[in-house]
Order: C-alpha cells, then sequence, then structure tokens
C-alpha cells in the first residue's frame, strides 16, 4: 500500500484460531509492552529458542557457523564448529521470529472480528528482557570443546551435544566411535605403538624428554577438566628451521582448536590478544615462529599462565570482562631463551635435527605428516589412541608420580601427567628441567654481572651510586667487560634506576651466587654486596673395609 509515494507495510490480521504451525508453548500472544516482557522472559527462560544456555548471568544461543573452511596449513586458525552467541536484542527478534509466534489482539477494522496479528517486539521491550542476570531455566553453558574429555569424575564425556555434569557442549570436530570405558589390553598395546613407534617417532627430539614433555602437552586439554590444574607455557624450540615445530603444535590444535597470534615485544599490544582469544573457544593458543633466538619475557604472560581466571577490559568498552584460563599456550621458534619469571613458568620441547637441510630428510614412518595429519579422518586415529592411553591409566586408578621436579603452580599437572607417563612406560618427564634453566637469558646476563661484580670487589658493600661510578667509561679496557646493566641505548641506566634493578633481585640466587642488600647506616641508601656459595668438600664414603662396626650393647643381648 503506497501513501505520498511511499511504500508502508501492513501488518497479517488472522483469526485466532488460525495461528502458524508452531507448537502450543511457542503460540505467545502478548497485550501490551509491560505483558510482552513478562511473557517473553518467561518463554527465554523455558528455553523457546533452539539451543539456547546462559553464561556468566546472560543468556546465550549455539549457532553452526556457515562458511568456516578447515586448516589447510598447520600455522593457520583451526576453529570450533560452533560458535556461541551473546543473545542480542536484533538476534533475539530474529530467533523469536523463527522459532515462537508473537501476537498482539486487534479488531479487524472493517468486521470489528478480533484478530491476532504477528508482531516484532519493539527495541525497547526486547532490551528490557534481556536486561535480567538470572535465568534458571536455562542450562549453564561452561564451555564448547571439540574432543571428549575426562570428565572430574574420571569418566570420558564422548556423547555429542551439551552434557549437564560438566556444562560442555561437545561439538566435534572428527567423527569417532565410542570408546569402551576399560579399553583391552590389545588396545593399549596398539595406542602405544601407533603413537610411540609410528606418530611420534620421526621427530628429532633433543632428548627423551623432549618426547616425553610433548606427549603431555598433547593430552593437557583432554586431562584438565579432570586434574583441574594450571598448565605451564610451553615453547616447541629447534635449532633450524623445518625441523617440525609447526607440526608438534598443530597436531594439538586441531584436535581442540587452535589460534595461530603473532608474537609483540609490546606488553599492551599481548594483553589486548590475550583478551581477544580467550573470548574464543579454540582450546590451543600459538605464538607461532618467533624470531630466532627471541627471548620470551612478559609480565602479562607470566601472570595469564599463574591465572585460572583472566580478568580484563573489554576492547572498546569500560567493562571488566571475567575469561576462565582453561588454553594451553604454545610458542614456536628457533634458538629461543626465556627471562624474567618465565623461565620457571614454562616447559620446553626441543627439536635438533643435527643436518644442514631438515626440510630435505627422507625415510618417515608417516610420509608427509604436515599434510597427512590435516585430514580429520587421521586426526581421528591419533585422537582414538590418546583416549586409550588417557582411559587405560584411569581404569588402574590415575596414578600420579611423586618423581618430578617441584613447579610451583604447576606441581600437581606435573603429578598427573608424569603418573600418565610412568604408567605407559614412557620416561624422561621434565628430565629437561634443569638443561632449560640455561636457557633462562635473564639468570644468565645477571648470573655473569654478579660474577663480575665479585671478581672486581669481593665482598665489599657498595652503593648504587659507587657501583655505577664504578662502570663509568675510562680510558682503556672496561673492568666490566661489557657485563654491567645499560639501557637499550646502550648508556648507564641513573642511580635510582640501577638501585631498582638492584632491590628487586636482593636473596635471589643465580646459581651458585645472590645479591645482598642492608640500609646503609650513614644514609638513606642502601649498600650492596656479592655472595658466592661455598661448596663443601665431600667427605670420603667409607668402605666396607674401613667401616668400623658398632660393637652390639651387652644390655640388649
Amino acid at each position: 500500500m503506497t501513501r505520498g509515494g511511499k511504500t508502508r507495510s501492513v501488518a497479517t490480521l488472522r483469526p485466532i484460531a488460525a495461528g502458524r504451525d508452531v507448537p502450543d508453548e511457542a503460540q505467545l500472544v502478548v497485550r501490551s509492552d509491560p505483558d510482552a516482557i513478562r511473557v517473553l522472559t518467561e518463554a527465554v527462560d523455558a528455553g523457546i529458542i533452539p539451543e539456547s544456555y546462559v553464561r556468566d548471568g546472560h543468556p546465550v544461543v549455539l549457532e553452526r557457523v556457515s562458511g568456516a573452511l578447515d586448516a589447510v596449513a598447520g600455522d593457520e586458525d583451526a576453529p570450533l564448529p560452533m560458535s556461541v552467541t551473546p543473545l542480542r536484542p536484533p538476534l533475539l527478534a530474529g530467533l523469536l521470529a523463527e522459532h515462537a509466534d508473537v501476537s498482539r489482539r486487534r479488531l479487524h477494522p472493517r468486521t470489528g472480528e478480533s484478530m491476532l496479528e504477528e508482531v516484532t517486539p519493539s527495541q525497547s521491550v526486547l532490551s528490557a528482557v534481556l536486561a535480567r542476570r538470572s535465568w534458571p531455566g536455562l542450562p549453564v553453558l561452561s564451555r564448547v570443546i571439540s574432543t571428549p574429555v575426562l570428565r572430574p569424575d574420571g569418566s570420558l564425556l564422548q556423547t555429542p551435544g551439551y552434557d549437564a555434569a560438566t556444562g560442555f557442549y561437545l561439538a566435534g570436530r572428527v567423527q569417532l566411535d565410542p570408546i569402551p570405558d576399560r579399553p583391552t589390553a590389545a588396545m593399549v598395546q596398539e595406542a602405544r605403538g601407533f603413537l610411540l613407534g609410528r606418530f611420534l617417532a620421526d621427530f628429532p627430539w633433543r632428548t627423551a624428554a623432549d618426547r616425553a614433555n610433548y606427549l603431555a602437552l598433547l593430552v593437557t586439554p583432554i586431562l584438565r577438566p579432570f586434574t583441574r590444574t594450571l598448565s605451564p607455557f610451553a615453547v616447541v624450540d629447534a635449532t633450524m628451521p623445518g625441523s617440525g615445530k609447526t607440526i608438534l603444535t598443530c597436531c594439538v590444535g586441531l584436535l581442540v582448536g587452535q589460534r595461530v597470534l603473532t608474537w609483540t615485544d609490546s606488553e599492551e599490544e599481548l594483553r589486548k590478544s590475550i583478551t581477544t582469544v580467550l573470548g574464543d573457544a579454540a582450546g590451543v593458543v600459538v605464538f607461532d615462529n618467533l624470531c630466532e633466538g627471541s627471548v620470551i619475557d612478559s609480565a602479562v604472560l607470566a601472570r595469564l599462565v599463574t591465572e585460572r581466571t583472566w580478568t580484563d577490559r573489554r576492547l572498546g568498552s569500560n567493562t571488566a570482562a571475567n575469561f576462565t584460563n582453561d588454553r594451553l599456550w604454545l610458542a614456536t621458534g628457533n634458538n629461543l631463551r626465556t627471562g624474567g619469571d618465565m623461565a620457571s613458568r614454562s616447559v620446553w620441547v626441543r627439536l635438533d635435527p643435527d643436518c644442514p637441510r631438515p626440510e630435505a630428510r627422507t625415510g618417515f614412518t608417516i610420509p608427509n605428516l604436515d599434510n597427512w595429519i590435516l585430514d580429520p579422518t587421521n586426526q581421528a586415529v591419533v585422537l582414538r589412541h590418546l583416549l586409550v592411553l588417557i582411559l587405560d591409566w584411569t581404569v588402574h586408578g590415575a596414578p600420579t608420580s611423586t618423581a618430578v621436579p617441584a613447579m610451583r603452580q604447576f606441581s600437581r599437572w606435573a603429578q598427573y601427567l608424569g603418573g600418565f607417563l610412568d604408567h605407559h612406560g614412557v620416561s624422561g618427564f621434565l628430565a629437561n628441567a634443569e638443561d632449560s634453566r640455561q636457557l633462562d637469558e635473564d639468570a644468565a646476563d645477571w648470573r655473569a654481572f654478579l660474577l663480575r661484580w665479585h671478581t672486581l670487589h669481593a665482598d665489599r658493600r657498595l652503593t648504587a651510586s659507587e657501583l655505577r661510578r664504578s662502570a663509568e667509561p675510562e680510558v682503556g679496557p672496561d673492568p666490566w667487560d661489557g657485563l654491567f646493566p645499560a639501557l637499550p641505548s646502550g648508556r648507564l641506566p641513573s642511580v635510582k634506576s640501577l638501585g631498582r634493578r638492584l632491590t628487586g633481585q636482593v636473596g635471589r640466587w643465580r646459581a651458585d651466587v645472590v645479591l645482598r642488600s642492608v640500609p646503609d647506616p650513614h644514609g638513606h641508601a642502601r649498600t650492596y654486596w656479592v655472595e658466592r656459595e661455598r661448596v663443601q668438600p665431600e667427605r670420603p664414603k667409607e668402605t666396607a673395609q674401613t667401616a668400623i662396626p658398632l660393637e652390639p650393647r651387652s644390655d640388649l643381648r
């Protein structure tokens, strides 16, 4: 119908009994805006929208993403097939139009007959409906996952769809036949043979610890709901390009979903990237292909891997967002090093092909593994064997290990994964921890500086001002041999800045040296000096020939 040259829509009027073909509970008749708010709130809470859930007090819907492509390379994002979308007024209006019949009673303008007019609720009505934070009728959605996981009670969540026990929604990326709760001995033997004898056989592991560490990382996302532990940052490092680093990370990421990020030295940009990626459902986040020789030293990242909940300001707003930190964080590169707190919060997987052209190697057990793992059928093979080993471990009581090194916040993770690996005869887990400390750039620099300090000044106590004067340029060779802390520009720090750096190192052992400090009794400054650990000479062990047996006491005969 037109008026004044403009077209306007006319609402469809129909008799009350002539509703659309929707279930009775989806026929919503409202009288006014306040009534519409009440009726629609009750309907949404009752689940009138299919695949609707509640998360952090907000209703959300699960949607299958159209046009989402599978990863065609290991260094690409591998998104999950389902997306969690918050309900907003426009989306709610569209879903109500699709799944319900929202109508108002009207009198026909000519006949006066009572009719139903299908309507779209106003923006203000929809906003009022979604403003509340209490939705007791909607199931809680904790997370969308793409692989089976071990529930807290030790059972395997492997049925696709929503799992009320965990709040997880399993949207599988691969087709997987059900796995028995108690795998047979033949199944376990086959799984070990495939994973250790074929799948991981041809990587140039530097030591057995690197293979064991990687296998622990591979099962960490599957075990996390059961172990409920934090996991350390993982560095997949190699001496040469083409060694297989990206293949290792994508083998994890393709199973549980991965996001690939570019590393940045800007703490602010890194914080924003973390907040953004935690809004996705991917189980693995990879900082891929860092520049050769890069030092991973970030206070933001050190904070991230030790916190169960990440809180940050939502991008583009002033409101705070809380995200569960349930991801596996990885980095790849050649000849990487760690610094600061990241040294004690990282686990290393190192590859060393020991040849000039690693990419030209042949004779692999699984040829073209980088392409082989991109096939969902092959991903299902790897996943099935991993799940068999996990269930065999749980059938035997999920034993933990007490022989693993202490890892502060990650000790429980190490104990669980060490027990899993011990159960399957995989040795060397975390045995490279001591070697990895040599890759701590920060510790190496401070140790060299403190050793030089002790050589020059022994145990003499110096203020920051006196120490700085000893490093000021003079004619002749540098007594500090270039080891004195400097600014990025190469200049010496100010006395105040040097004092802050020194105070931050007081009492922190760097291998066999430590910095000590006390207030200067003659002023407001502090004095500093270096102590070296005195190694006590070992007493010779008594041999059977030199040992003196104790005489038995006569009163005990």
